[in-house]
């Protein structure tokens, strides 16, 4: 039971884990157990996905690591890995070293992955192959479309989302640097994506600090776009922790956007 359960939620707002669509991808960028205990605790109805951040997950103890992922599934909460670190181990160290990140990744407790090309390009073949032996290893795929340091039509990111959902990837998250024009959501480039892929299938990524001209205005300017642009559960990445239970008040018409009524 919550306080004040007599306020309903916005219309088409799915409450109950596990979710279909609406689902919220928490970024981790190095909490500790503490940490992410206290956001399971206070939060954990409304996460669905936590990122554990580009290579960070070679910097911990593997103890405490494994511990981490425990506390999240134990809450209803997917951990996985994010794709920066799938690029990095491709391009050190090839495509023979992919079983065995795949391995490791598995032994630690992680059931999922992400393959992005953010840095490192990838064919469309590549993109597949790499998917298709991330499954045939026992993952389950995030796929990422789009770059960090270059600009990619809503068409290719398009081509490229259905290719890795025909490999087999469960969902497509697009690179947040992809959504905004010197800091400023480029709406048409949203419309496009949410047009051209299943809405349950596509995930819209959260710009952050490290994206030039993005500030904590823009971010939030971004969530509020979102809700009122594609409702309530729209897939969104890149949640801080600190405001996930501001953004799924955003969600229930309880936040900035304001009651659906009102969009």
């Amino acid at each position: 039971m919550t306080p004040f359960a007599f306020v309903p939620a916005a219309a088409g707002r799915s409450l109950k884990k596990p979710r279909r669509t609406g689902l919220t991808m928490m970024i981790d960028q190095g909490l500790g157990l503490n940490a992410a205990a206290d956001i399971v605790g206070v939060a954990g109805p409304y996460v669905d996905l936590v990122k554990i951040k580009t290579g960070t997950a070679r910097l911990y103890d593997e103890g405490y690591l494994k511990e981490k992922l425990s506390l999240y599934i134990a809450g209803g909460i997917r951990p996985f890995i994010g794709g920066q670190f799938h690029e990095y181990v491709f391009a050190t160290l090839g495509t023979d070293a992919l079983p065995r990140f795949y391995a490791e990744a598995l032994k630690i407790g992680f059931s999922t992955i992400e393959i992005s090309d953010n840095v490192v390009p990838l064919s469309d073949p590549e993109r597949a192959a790499q998917i298709r032996g991330a499954r045939a290893a026992g993952l389950s795929v995030f796929a990422e479309v789009g770059a960090k340091d270059r600009r990619t039509s809503a068409e290719e990111m398009i081509s490229q989302g259905l290719i890795c959902l025909d490999a087999g990837a469960d969902l497509v998250l697009v690179e947040a640097a992809e959504l905004v024009v010197d800091g400023v959501a480029d709406q048409a480039m949203l419309a496009a994506l949410n047009a051209g892929l299943a809405p349950d299938k596509l995930m819209f990524e959260l710009p952050g600090p490290w994206i030039k001209d993005v500030r904590t205005c823009d971010i939030e300017a971004l969530k509020k776009l979102l809700v009122k642009s594609f409702g309530p559960d729209v897939n969104v990445a890149n949640v801080a922790p600190d405001t996930v239970l501001d953004f799924e008040a955003s969600r229930q018409g309880l936040g900035v956007a304001g009651p659906p009524s009102h969009w």
